[in-house]
Formats: structure tokens, sequence, C-alpha cells
């Protein structure tokens, strides 16, 4: 297979043969990189690069040439290369055009000219930009493989684990795929579905989170019993503690049931997250934060669920949901939450069949032309609103209350609005679901008049509120009614203060009711819920804790 393409476009032949020179030095071993002088010749390269069926990674394209700018370049380019990064090359004056692309032509990033020294202003943006496109290549035909059924829940519960830990896999369905019928019938006369085959030629059938996590080289056992430093959830507060503990010489394990990034990590595009003016998807980030963290030493453990904790002071033992236990200095619950069931008729039995909890990207691509729902009127909704129109046919977007500014960010509200394939019904709520085998039909309900209609759909995705998820530490911290977790200055609104609390000192503002457990990210009570707002607490969490550690 030939390599990825770098396309490199500039009419001034001097910062031509610059950008090429460097482009060449630093990706030259694992990118070929393909040079046009004009919007015109870059075309023309485009046409050969796709007789050729060559990919293409990156484009990196000067804003001012004549005849054609770089954004209309950008904004003709064909679908075949729609995933592609694209950079622009621009002087003072054409910033505010660069930033116009963002929306326009969907652009990554731009550039001011000159980017002297590369190490420090083009090889950053470009490394980060090229490992989001690594990471969205569709996996290798000699990759992972799974067999399954389309409206299978098992099927479904494992490409779902795999899209969220960010392992590319292709997916045969039995029920319409003579070569995964084939591969099923190969293995004996009736093989456990789903059937997930590894490059080793391993085969698993009807695997478990953590056989897969296994045999993908996850981490799924720890590498001593005891930590400075234990986190439970690898969502956004949890990996912002693995980062802050690891980079601040604390030994820690970070502990995730699914996957990392947690609902956060299922959004398809976050764009008021700092730093990224593009916007980033929850899954980037979440990669992004999980090398970080690795990368300054923490351990995260995948496919592991903390089921229960124990105080021994001062040492806080986690159990975990294979019997064994982990020993801290200082717990830190970052367990986030669980969205909340769908109690209509008919839905039970078909979750996983047409009926999701959350994005499910895993399963966008198949709703190609089809008719999907999303109950929801907050960002998790309007996200997947967003994700799901690239794809589907029709996406009816229902919400209880009568406005979507209560609780959506307004730049979603008006990307919907933009949206021809979406509506969205307010005042609304889905009365009952049917299906055979798979979801077919929904009824919704104005919940003004009462009156009911049925609808056509394939899937219908779920984002009704959620509920912490804290039993792990019920009757060892203080929770409120609803069972989020309390903390700092909560506490003393709770009737059992100060008696609950056993120091001369005040608790930390992250700290529960017993010393040395913390919490952060949406487990806590009375906490703002957003992914910048967790990752603070996360840092924050270490911080504290290290305040802790020196009073023991």
């Amino acid at each position: 297979m030939s390599k990825p393409v770098i396309v490199a476009v500039d009419d001034d032949a001097q910062v031509l043969a610059a950008v090429s020179r460097d482009l060449r030095r630093q990706y030259g071993e694992s990118y070929r990189i393909v040079r046009a002088n004009s919007g015109a010749e870059a075309v023309e390269a485009l046409e050969e690069l796709t007789r050729r069926g060559d990919s293409v990674a990156l484009f990196v394209v000067d804003q001012r040439m004549p005849g054609m700018t770089g954004t209309d370049l950008l904004a003709g380019i064909d679908d075949r290369f729609a995933a592609a990064k694209k950079v622009l090359l621009t002087a003072y004056a054409d910033t505010e055009a660069a930033i116009a692309a963002i929306n326009e032509v969907g652009l990554d990033h731009y550039l001011m000219k000159p980017w002297d020294p590369p190490e420090d202003h083009l090889y950053p943006v470009l490394d980060g930009l090229l490992d989001d496109w690594q990471a969205s290549v569709p996996a290798p035909y000699d990759g992972i493989k799974v067999i399954g059924a389309r409206w299978s829940p098992d099927s479904y519960d494992v490409k779902d684990f795999l899209s969220r830990n960010q392992l590319p896999y292709r997916f045969l369905d039995v029920d319409t795929e003579p070569e995964a019928r084939a591969i099923a019938d190969a293995g004996g006369l009736s093989p456990g579905l789903p059937l997930v085959l590894f490059p080793d030629g391993t085969r698993l059938e009807r695997p478990t989170h953590r056989d897969l996590a296994a045999h993908a080289g996850l981490q799924t056992e720890a590498s001593t019993t005891h930590y400075d430093l234990v986190v439970v959830g690898a969502g956004p507060a949890g990996l912002g503690a693995g980062v802050y503990g690891a980079s601040e010489g604390l030994r820690t394990a970070v502990i995730e049931r699914h996957a990392t990034g947690g609902q956060a990590g299922q959004s398809s595009r976050i764009e008021n997250y700092l730093g990224f003016p593009t916007g980033i998807s929850g899954g980037d980030l979440a990669r992004r934060a999980t090398t970080q963290a690795k990368r300054l030493g923490a351990e995260i453990l995948t496919a592991v669920e903390a089921t229960g904790v124990k105080v021994e002071d001062p040492t806080k033992i986690v159990t975990l949901s294979d019997g064994s236990e982990l020993s801290c200095r200082a717990l830190l619950i970052a367990s986030g939450m669980t969205i909340r069931t769908l109690e209509v008729p008919g839905a039970e039995s078909l979750v996983g069949a047409g009926i999701w909890y959350g994005a499910a990207v895993a399963e966008a691509v198949s709703y190609t032309g089809e008719d999907v729902f999303i109950i929801g009127g907050a960002n998790s909704a309007g996200q997947a609103a967003m994700m799901l129109s690239r794809y589907a046919g029709a996406v009816t977007l229902v919400v209880r209350g009568e406005s979507l500014e209560a609780k959506m960010s307004q730049y979603l509200i008006d990307q919907i609005a933009d949206t021809p394939n979406i509506q969205v019904r307010l005042g609304a709520e889905v009365a009952s679901v049917a299906g055979d085998t798979h979801l077919e039909k929904v009824t919704l309900r104005d919940r003004g008049t009462g009156s009911e209609h049925t609808y056509d759909a394939s899937g219908l995705f779920i984002f009704i509120g959620a509920m912490p998820h804290s039993a792990l530490v019920d009757g060892i911290v203080l929770r409120d009614s609803r069972g989020f977790v309390l903390t700092g200055p909560d506490l003393k609104s709770d009737g059992l203060w100060p008696k609950s609390w056993p120091l001369q000192r005040d608790p930390f503002l992250l700290e529960t009711s017993v010393p040395g457990i913390f919490a952060a990210g949406d487990v806590r009570a009375n906490v703002i819920r957003r992914v910048a707002s967790a990752v603070g607490q996360g840092a924050v969490a270490v911080s504290l804790i290290h305040k802790y550690l020196e009073s023991v």
C-alpha cells in the first residue's frame, strides 16, 4: 500500500520549496509530499491521486493565490478526501478569512507565515492533526474483524466498546454479507456471535469487555497493589486528575469500567472547549488526554470496574470487579453519571436493536439515508443530532421543553437551525416504540394537547438526563437525596455536620465526608456540568490531595 499523501500548495516558489522541505524532513518517512504551485495544478494532482487510489492525510494551502484562493480550493475538494485535515497558510491580513474558513470549509488550523522555526510553530500543529487523521482512518482489511448482526445488542456492545476505545475494526454482518457467513460457519456449526477475529489469529466468541481490552493491548491489571492516588473514572475529571497526579510525582492509577472519555467521549464535536478554535470530537479529546496521562506515568486500567470502597485509616481500599483490591493514600471519585432509562412501552426489548443510550458513534454510518429520532434538549443531544445528520436521511430532535435555549448552547442551536435534515419537535415526548426484531416505529405525544402520531424510525437515541454513578461509595461518604456526592462546603448543609466530620480542620473544597476521599466532575452535588469544568476539578483535586497527604 502506498504512503498517504500530504499536499502542499503555494504560488510563491520560494515558500512552496520551504514548506515542502520542512514537511519532507519531518514526515517524509511515513507520508509522500505532493507539491502544487496553484489551485489549478492542485486540482490536477488530486485527479491523479484519485486515479491511483491514494489517500490524502493533510492539505497545507496558501490563502492568497491568483485565480483560486486557498479557501476556494479547499471548498471544492472531492468527498473522497473529505477526511483529510486542512491547514491554511496566511499572512496577517488574511486572519478574518481564515477564521471564516473554519465554518465554511471545515478548516482545522491556520498558520501565519513565516513559521520558523518549524519545531515550534509548524510540527506541533501538524503532529496533532496527523495523529487525529490516523485515528480516523478506516480499519485495514487485516485488522480486527467483528462478525455479528446489525440488530444484535451483543454485536452493538462489542462495536461500541472497540469504537469508544479508539480500536479500529471492520464489521461484517452475517445477515447480509456472504463473507461474514462463511467466516462464522468455518468456526463450527453454531459459533458464538458476535465473533471477534484479531490479526494474530485469536478468535473470541461473545467476548467480555475485559477479554477485548486484554487482547487489544489495553491495560487491564494494575502493576502493583498500592498507589499514592487511585482515580475511579476516566472521564474529563478523571483524566485531568491522572495527568496532574502523574506529572506531580504521585503514583497514580485510573480505573475505567468502559472507555476513557466518559459521556464526553461520545460527543461528536465539542466547540466551546478552550484552545480548539475548530472544535474537537469527544473521542479525540479522550485519546489525547489518555496518551498524555500515560506518557506522564499514570496507569489507566480499562474494562475494570470499581465495585466498593473500604477505609482503614489512613489507607483507602478499592475493590474491583474481579475481586482484587487496590490500596491508596488518597482516593478520587470521578465516576460520572449514567443515562436514565426510557420507561415507555416496547423500549426495554429493543435496547441495542435500534434504541441506543448515548450517541452510538459506532452505529452512525449504518443509518445512512434512514430516519432517526433523538430524545433530549441539552448539548449532548444537540451534538448527536449534528453527528447523525451527516448520515441519516432525517433526524427528529424530541424535546419536552418549549425551547432549546433553556439547556443547549447557542452555537449548537444555530447549527441545528442551519441543518435542513434536522427537525425539532418542542413540547413533545415519546409515548411508545414498536418493532419485531428491531425498532420500526416511534409514537410521539404532544404534551400540550395529548395527541399522538406514529412515525417510521430505524433508530432512537436517548439523552434524557442521568443519575450519579456513586453506588460504590454508598454508606462510605455522604450523598444528597439523589445520590450525588457531597464535598467541601456542601457538607455543612447536611444535618449530621459537624458530627460527620472527624477532624479539627474544615474539609477541603473537593473532599468528601471521609478525609482523603475526594470527588470531582459530574458525580459531585451542585456542580457545573461542562467538560472544561470537569477537567479543572480534576486538576484542583490533585492540588488538594497534595495538601491532604502533607497533613497525614
